[in-house]
């Protein structure tokens, strides 16, 4: 079996430390925070719902990159903590999620939380910053998204 070490599987031994760290950071339980209120998942839902626009169901999904099912089951769990509310829109078929007053309130507590974690992992990091950290990661994430889209386009396109 190739690992990480056998520099004759990456192109340059540099991919190799790469994946092992995205790796790392992939099995880390990020999301466990002590303190916290929310689950990982009501968490995630309501960072997207924090710009005060509602969705639908579909649309959490397609945010989450999550299944439907997946997302429903997650919403219907955020709502029996009374989290989340389904409520109806005149003139639409699907229903809209939004936050209540108790998910706005467990969504901002729990987001202090994290960034007080994140404060102290930056007081531990030197010289990193946390400015630093973010360019790179979203030029990142930016090439990988247009990586994967280029990927899933037609040929001859």
């Amino acid at each position: 079996m190739t690992g990480a070490g056998d520099a004759s599987f990456w192109p340059a031994p540099v991919y190799g430390e790469l994946a092992e760290e995205l790796l790392r950071m992939g099995r880390r339980k990020t999301n466990v925070v002590p303190g916290t209120k929310l689950e990982a998942s009501a968490f995630a839902i309501l960072w997207i719902l924090a710009d005060g626009r509602p969705r639908t169901l579909r649309e959490l999904s397609e945010e989450l990159d999550l299944e439907q099912s997946t997302v429903n089951r997650q919403v219907n769990a955020a709502i029996k903590h009374e989290y989340l509310e389904r409520f109806e829109v005149p003139g639409q078929v699907s229903r809209q999620i939004r936050p209540t007053a108790a998910g706005i309130e467990a969504f901002e507590h729990d987001g202090m939380r994290r960034a007080d974690r994140l404060k102290r992992v930056f007081s531990d990091l030197a010289p990193g910053t946390p400015e630093a950290l973010l360019h790179e990661l979203r030029a990142f994430n930016d090439a990988y998204e247009r990586t994967i889209a280029r990927q899933h386009q037609p040929a001859g396109h």
